[in-house]
């Protein structure tokens, strides 16, 4: 590898089974996804009879995974699911029967070369005592490094008290945390075709989303949370002066939330996935050197195809290089 991408660790990519297990719920009309055949090493991933999305073999075949990341000179992949896949919108049976589906099929992408590839669950946060039982299977049974979830459960936002019990036991069982958006805020005020979505919705749900982790006391009780946003943690770098503004200067936002905005940004972590180097550089600014990882959507069409280039253009010292690289990341994912 070229030294610009020293043992670079790719920490936003995703993975889609290839293949779904047939439903065995007892519940009709549930949305549950299957699998169909498409053009060349292509499949439908179809959806109550419509294809949602149509993904190449790149989300399941570890081969072709590893022989991209050696062009992309990227030494490991955190491998997360798709996040439509994380059906909260499931009753808590059938997300769990998901969820369990999706885990074990990392696990084994994981197991397939555990040094170039490392696994985050899912889990069905619609219903919380679920939740913690699925991550406790997922660290200490499946080995995984910690879960995705969405910014919000079924219009909840994840820095709601509710779910404080499911970060504690994140925290207290060391698990890596990537928020990841998911059915965004202000689709309805959108002007134009679908793709507009994650270009311009994604990135508001995800500021909105870091900002209640603050807001709701989630990180003030538990400080060891080790918890990343992806594209950047969207909008956060642009509300935080703001945010910090308004704390020092209301007495109910001073009164109800224990740290510091600018502090709190800056115990968090966010991938690179920006594609502008300028913004890279400003997220560094602002939640600091030690919190940026990289991050680039592989393998889906909106991915930044050369993240060791992206790298390169940030003209960085050794040091801070191997942090944004690699070192951010181990730290993050607790591993050596």
């Amino acid at each position: 590898m070229a030294s610009a991408a020293r043992d670079l660790i790719d920490i936003h990519t995703h993975v889609v089974p290839e293949n779904f297990p047939a439903y065995l719920g007892r519940n009709p009309n549930v949305p549950w996804p299957s699998m169909a055949s498409a053009h060349a090493c292509h499949r439908h991933v179809m959806v109550s009879g419509s294809v949602y999305r149509t993904v190449s073999h790149q989300c399941w075949d570890c081969q072709v995974r590893l022989d991209d990341m050696d062009k992309r000179r990227v030494a490991r992949h955190v491998l997360s699911p798709m996040p439509e896949l994380l059906s909260y919108w499931f009753d808590a049976d059938d997300g769990s029967a998901m969820c369990r589906y999706l885990n074990e099929t990392i696990a084994a992408m994981v197991a397939s070369d555990p040094k170039r590839f490392t696994g985050l669950a899912a889990v069905p946060l619609q219903d919380l005592d679920a939740a913690i039982r699925e991550l406790d299977f997922a660290l200490h049974q499946l080995k995984l490094a910690g879960v995705e979830i969405g910014t919000n459960v079924n219009g909840v936002p994840i820095g709601d008290p509710r779910f404080e019990p499911f970060f504690a036991a994140a925290a207290k069982w060391g698990a890596a945390i990537f928020v990841h958006p998911i059915r965004p805020a202000g689709v309805d005020r959108l002007v134009g075709p679908a793709s507009l979505q994650p270009a311009v919705a994604f990135p508001g749900e995800t500021g909105l989303a870091a900002a209640s982790m603050i807001s709701g006391g989630t990180l003030a009780k538990h400080p060891s949370l080790r918890i990343a946003y992806s594209h950047g943690g969207g909008t956060f770098a642009s509300l935080l002066p703001r945010f910090q503004f308004a704390w020092e200067t209301f007495p109910d936002l001073r009164q109800s939330i224990a740290i510091e905005p600018r502090t709190a940004a800056r115990c968090m972590y966010y991938d690179s996935l920006v594609y502008d180097a300028t913004t890279i550089r400003h997220l560094m600014k602002v939640f600091g050197e030690t919190q940026v990882m990289v991050g680039t959507d592989y393998p889906f069409s909106i991915m930044d195809p050369d993240p060791a280039g992206r790298i390169d253009a940030l003209e960085l010292d050794d040091a801070t290089r191997d942090l944004v690289c690699a070192d951010n990341a181990r730290r993050w994912l607790a591993i050596d």
